[in-house]
């Protein structure tokens, strides 16, 4: 890899790091600690991806890689693993809740929208948190939706869904698990691109305009929020008939995850 190339990383790298720092330190998290989960992560992946092949992974070609030491790299497996795996589903559980809501015709009015919800029986809240499964119950999947504002239940308890996607506003626990979830995503699709030969590339695509007036981007906004909520509803009824936690039957190998995200962005002039 030649120097230009090095900087050009180390620049996308610091461009990447300012938001995350941001939120950091808002939360009063040092950079001592945001030291120790780097090195942790070094040596996960170095570990896991940055072998030779044919040849056992050792703690000299971890260390070799990373830059850390051999005591430093063996001090680090033996803690415990980084564990993700859990980072997003109290979101993506509520986000499948309101997706079915909005297309299950069992949920639907005659209009096609979104019908009241008693929470129990037939065509219910509870059996609609059932058609989406896993193991959180209904009434925490409705503490959770109205904490977030995305629900609302009346006098006669009917719960009416507000909102037709899920923004944990109220919620910053969640907010930082979507962070973590979404712009990790991202980067293993940048990732994967940088690699992978041309056949094998994944979808990866963004428009933007650096010279915009600022009236003109409550308009933007709202198209993006209408049009691209459209586009996701798409993907996830043909995701949803692929899933095999939904419908068990589906044949075929293997326990992949994919998806696709939508999100919009701005800056002030000065803010990159």
């Amino acid at each position: 890899m030649n120097d230009r190339v090095i900087n050009t990383v180390l620049l996308a790298l610091a461009r990447l790091l300012r938001p995350i720092v941001r939120v950091l330190l808002a939360n009063k998290i040092t950079y001592a600690t945001f030291d120790q989960i780097a090195r942790q992560v070094f040596v996960e992946v170095a570990d896991r991806d940055f072998t030779i092949k044919g040849r056992k992974q050792t703690v000299s070609r971890v260390a070799l890689v990373t830059g850390l030491s051999r005591k430093e790299v063996l001090r680090i497996k033996r803690e415990p693993a980084l564990a993700d795996r859990e980072l997003g589903n109290t979101f993506h559980r509520a986000a499948r809740v309101i997706s079915t809501w909005c297309s299950n015709p069992s949920y639907l009015t005659s209009d096609h929208e979104p019908q009241a919800l008693k929470f129990e029986g037939p065509a219910s809240f509870t059996s609609l948190v059932g058609d989406v499964g896993g193991d959180l119950t209904p009434r925490a999947v409705l503490d959770e939706l109205r904490q977030a504002g995305i629900v609302k239940m009346d006098a006669g308890r009917r719960i009416y869904l507000m909102k037709k996607a899920y923004v944990p506003s109220k919620d910053e626990t969640q907010i930082m698990k979507i962070m973590g979830t979404d712009v990790g995503d991202l980067a293993e699709t940048i990732s994967h691109n940088l690699n992978a030969p041309a056949n094998d590339s994944r979808f990866q695509l963004k428009v933007s305009y650096d010279n915009l007036p600022q009236e003109c981007l409550d308009e933007l906004h709202r198209m993006v929020s209408e049009r691209g909520h459209e586009v996701l509803v798409e993907f996830d009824r043909w995701l949803r008939h692929h899933d095999r936690d939904i419908n068990p039957g589906i044949p075929g190998t293997g326990k992949v995850r994919a998806g696709l995200g939508i999100y919009y962005f701005e800056d002030q002039e000065g803010e990159r």
